[in-house]
């Protein structure tokens, strides 16, 4: 995440920032610039943009920002759609006139909006993904919501909007990591298997890397269920629940490669130098502005492994479990290799079909 600055007053904003808590002008995100502007309000409703890179563009805000309070990014003028990018991608919700289903909403819409972040910065194609937020006990629900993607619909049950029973889900799983931002990379990267893999031409560099997905997923699912991950699983997946089928494989490992440009774009953006005293202790001491995920990828994993070992130990030193929770085996990083490499169309075939940076 980019670090933002209010254009009227020069103050540090957030990303979920509506109004800026020093001069009070109303904010809003800039999807097609990728900026955080203050707005001046015009006689019609609409607002004029003071980023500089808008050139006074006037714009609209997002209707579910008016109408709920639910989200901080406006539209252009020319787009003849009342909700913003991310918005519109949501196809169904729970009824909003149900206690608590208005707040997983809100909730449910500011991970997206990260996700969305993300994927438009990598230049993604969204054509075809929708998501649909549904709650167990929904007039057209019968049975639990299962969260999953199918064909580029994307089902998140409500539920996990909520803290404590998101985490009663984390411990009888037995998992390390579980948050709603993870959900939403997680199915995304079924989208994107889809998108990529299936229907490009790098199948059969997939499958060298993460196995044959024609293996029965119905079957593989229920034998993780019934009898647990794969022995040994850590050696050669990100997650035990990447060890199930290599569908999941690819999310579970695509979802950790979006934590990780995530997080090291908010340590670099915000200053973040790691210079340890001793020359073998992981280091993370220069950016020249290159996007990461066209930076090679060896030197992405040197620095996220930099970053990772500080922030555990910062956690460890307030008493808190740690921040990042995982031994990344050099099969996992072979992976995470493969998923950054089919990021970057230039990279050459035969690289990409091994797993190597260009």
């Amino acid at each position: 995440m980019r670090v933002f600055h209010c254009d009227g007053c020069g103050q540090t904003v957030f990303f979920e920032n509506s109004v800026c808590v020093a001069c009070e002008r109303t904010l809003a995100y800039l999807p097609e610039l990728g900026a955080m502007a203050a707005l001046e309000p015009l006689d019609d409703g609409t607002w004029r943009s003071l980023a500089p890179a808008s050139d006074g563009a006037e714009v609209r805000l997002c209707e579910n920002g008016i109408t709920h309070a639910i989200c901080n990014w406006a539209v252009a003028m020319e787009d003849a759609d009342s909700l913003c990018r991310s918005c519109r991608l949501t196809q169904m919700l729970p009824a909003l006139d149900v206690g608590g289903n208005l707040e997983a909403w809100r909730k449910l819409e500011a991970a997206k909006r990260r996700l969305v972040y993300t994927l438009l910065d990598l230049g993604l194609p969204l054509d075809g993904l929708r998501y649909r937020f549904l709650s167990d006990d929904g007039d057209d629900v019968q049975g639990s919501v299962l969260t999953g993607h199918e064909d580029g619909i994307i089902t998140i049950n409500i539920a996990e909007a909520d803290d404590l029973e998101r985490e009663r889900r984390r411990l009888n799983l037995h998992e390390p990591y579980r948050t709603l931002l993870g959900h939403f990379r997680h199915e995304v990267g079924h989208y994107y298997w889809d998108r990529l893999i299936r229907d490009g031409d790098r199948l059969q560099a997939f499958r060298e890397c993460f196995g044959d997905e024609r293996q029965d997923y119905a079957s593989a699912l229920q034998r993780h269920y019934e009898r647990g991950p794969a022995p040994q699983w850590q050696a050669s997946h990100v997650s035990a629940y990447a060890s199930v089928h290599p569908w999941e494989d690819w999310a579970e490992t695509w979802a950790h490669y979006l934590h990780m440009l995530d997080s090291l774009e908010t340590a670099v953006r915000c200053g973040v130098r790691i210079r340890p005293q001793r020359d073998d202790e992981p280091s993370l001491t220069s950016w020249d502005g290159t996007p990461l995920e066209q930076r090679p990828f060896d030197m992405l994993i040197r620095e996220w492994l930099a970053l990772t070992y500080v922030l555990n130990n910062l956690n460890r030193s307030l008493g808190l479990a740690d921040g990042y929770p995982f031994v990344l085996a050099e099969p996992v990083i072979r992976k995470l290799r493969f998923i950054h490499e089919n990021l970057r169309p230039a990279a050459p075939p035969s690289a990409v079909a091994n797993g190597v940076a260009p």
